[in-house]
């Protein structure tokens, strides 16, 4: 009987519970179904701290290669420095993570050569298919003359390709921050920066980026550990950044940056140790980016990241283009539009001098750069991009999630001054606030952002969208 991938196949990547729905068997077909799809002679490989991983990529590589593709094996890396391969080799390439998912889980995140991502319209389903179909018939024949597995370190270059692309080299402490606490006490010659790891790969590759930057380095949780001993390496739910926020206000330290399991996304907090949105960190690397091309361009934004981004584009003449969430949406629509730059409020950030491909990394490296090239606090920097009030994003579990969106469309549709699409979900929007309304695809859940000019504003139109939501 075939098997049913249905529970770990998801719209972007591979992901489920090792070895409860997949293991290094599946994996092995998997490495051959990915060769086949690309058509590739050569693929690169690479994989995170948790304890399957190696196994599993190793796995995957043997398919590939049992069937005449030569596999290139960078090894531990983060998902971005896997995107680096995939751009500088231009091959196609498959990284082994969970991500942010507890530790029994893992994944796998594939692209084409020059990191396009591999999705379920852009070949993912073919390579579903094919795995199912070979559970049950066997797979094809091996090749004659069997693939090579070889392996390549690239973090130092990964690291040398991102400094090109941010000038670091005259960043500053902002003298509001450090005082002197006595009369001729000298100020302090760097930044001061606590990254949190959370156990996962920037324990691996902030070291390597950061050498030599005039940065005060304080790590926590770089220790790589697959089971995540200290918390979740989820930096977007709150209870995941007390730590580094306690340690940035002890440490008197400029900034606090946290990167989630496979590095691939970044977080921020100022020197209060509060978090920084991810549509500030849009809006002013966005700026950065435009600046860098001659204050011409698009920059790509979900549709529910702040206001403040499309607003900050314009004033620094560039084209804000907006697009359904999910980073196959703003990957596709980098390509098609020639866009420099792209972000999500997940904390997903695209650079078109990355192979429009997400990386963290260099965002974290821009928000350093903006902090250090001008004297102020993060806190005073940021609040320029920081304009609006948002709700942040709200979960109800519901019955019914087209009615309930039909049932928000009825109730707000036809009021003076309201306007509604369905690029993505529901979103509902006037000249002082909007709200949007997206379906999950995996669970019976409805995804509620909100935002307005202020807070009375906001939190009257959320609980009226929510009052609708839950019935």
């Amino acid at each position: 009987m075939a098997a049913d991938l249905s529970q770990i196949v998801k719209a972007y990547d591979v992901r489920g519970v090792v070895p409860d729905q997949w293991d290094e068997s599946l994996a092995e077909l998997f490495g051959v179904a990915f060769a086949e799809v690309t058509g590739a002679q050569t693929i690169v490989t690479g994989h995170d701290m948790r304890p399957s991983s190696p196994g599993l990529s190793r796995a995957f590589a043997r398919g590939a290669a049992a069937h005449g593709v030569d596999v290139i094996e960078i090894g531990l890396c983060s998902t971005d420095q896997l995107y680096y391969a995939s751009g500088a080799f231009d091959l196609p390439g498959a990284m082994f993570t969970a991500s942010h998912n507890p530790a029994e889980y893992n994944g796998i995140k594939m692209c084409r050569a020059g990191a396009a991502p591999v999705g379920q319209d852009t070949g993912l389903a073919e390579i579903r298919a094919l795995v199912e179909r070979w559970t049950e018939s066997g797979v094809p024949g091996p090749a004659q003359t069997p693939g090579t597995i070889t392996q390549r370190d690239t973090l130092e270059d990964y690291a040398a390709h991102l400094r090109s692309l941010v000038d670091l080299t005259s960043i500053r402490p902002p003298a509001s921050r450090h005082r002197p606490s006595e009369e001729g006490a000298s100020r302090p010659s760097h930044l001061k920066a606590v990254v949190d790891a959370g156990n996962g790969m920037g324990g691996h590759t902030v070291p390597t980026v950061f050498a030599g930057l005039p940065i005060d380095l304080v790590p926590m949780y770089f220790e790589l550990d697959g089971t995540f001993p200290n918390h979740e390496a989820n930096p977007l739910d709150p209870k995941n950044i007390v730590d580094l926020q306690e340690r940035v206000r002890k440490e008197r330290a400029d900034i606090g940056i946290a990167f989630d399991g496979d590095a691939d996304r970044c977080f921020v907090v100022d020197e209060n140790g509060d978090p920084v949105s991810p549509s500030a960190i849009t809006a002013l690397v966005a700026a950065r980016e435009l600046a860098r091309h001659g204050g011409k361009g698009v920059i790509i934004h979900n549709l529910i990241t702040s206001w403040s981004v499309p607003e900050v584009v314009r004033e620094n003449g560039g084209t804000p283009a907006r697009t359904r969430v999910g980073h196959s949406f703003i990957k596709a629509e980098m390509a098609r539009t020639g866009a420099i730059f792209g972000g999500e409020h997940s904390a997903h950030y695209y650079f078109k001098d990355f192979w429009n491909a997400d990386t963290g990394m260099l965002a974290a490296l821009h928000v350093l750069a903006a902090l250090g090239g001008q004297e102020g606090p993060l806190s005073q920097l940021v609040a320029e991009y920081d304009r609006y009030v948002g709700s942040g994003e709200i979960n109800s579990t519901v019955d019914d999630q087209q009615g309930r969106l039909v049932a928000l469309k009825a109730a707000f549709e036809g009021r003076e001054g309201v306007e509604t699409d369905e690029l993505d979900g529901l979103t509902v929007s006037t000249t002082d606030w909007w709200f949007n309304v997206r379906p999950s695809n995996t669970e019976p859940l409805l995804r509620l952002n909100a935002e307005a000019k202020d807070e009375a504003t906001m939190a009257k139109i959320r609980d009226e969208a929510l009052e609708i939501i839950r019935g």
